[in-house]
């Protein structure tokens, strides 16, 4: 059997990839702008409970300053922000549905191997 070797240091390409969208919350933000388009932060902040406010504005801003996403203020009383994702940002999307769709077939393999050992 052959078995391939791969040179995936810091600066690679995964690397990368990996450092923009890891974090706790920055897949779960992504999976919703791509889901629902431009989101206020008071409705993302309702789609993920267990996220507090600080770490959403921290993980917010970080996608932001990585150019995943854009943020706009409207000048309303009371203030209206909202994100979306830039250009750059919708190029994660096939990315971020590989991950959704690898994800459920880990769950529905993995929790059928945990059954079967019960």
């Amino acid at each position: 059997m052959v078995r391939h070797t791969y040179d995936c240091q810091a600066g690679c390409p995964v690397e990368s990839t990996l450092q923009i969208i890891s974090g706790k919350w920055k897949s779960v933000i992504l999976f919703h702008l791509i889901k629902n388009g431009t989101e206020r932060f008071g409705d993302l902040q309702r789609q993920m409970k267990d996220c507090s406010h600080r770490m959403l504005a921290l993980q917010l801003k970080e996608l932001e300053n990585d150019g995943v996403l854009i943020k706009t203020i409207y000048p309303v009383i009371p203030p209206k922000t909202e994100y979306r994702l830039t250009s750059f940002g919708e190029t994660l999307v096939p990315v971020i549905i590989a991950m959704e769709k690898w994800g459920r077939y880990y769950n529905s393999t993995h929790h059928e191997d945990e059954s079967s050992q019960a």
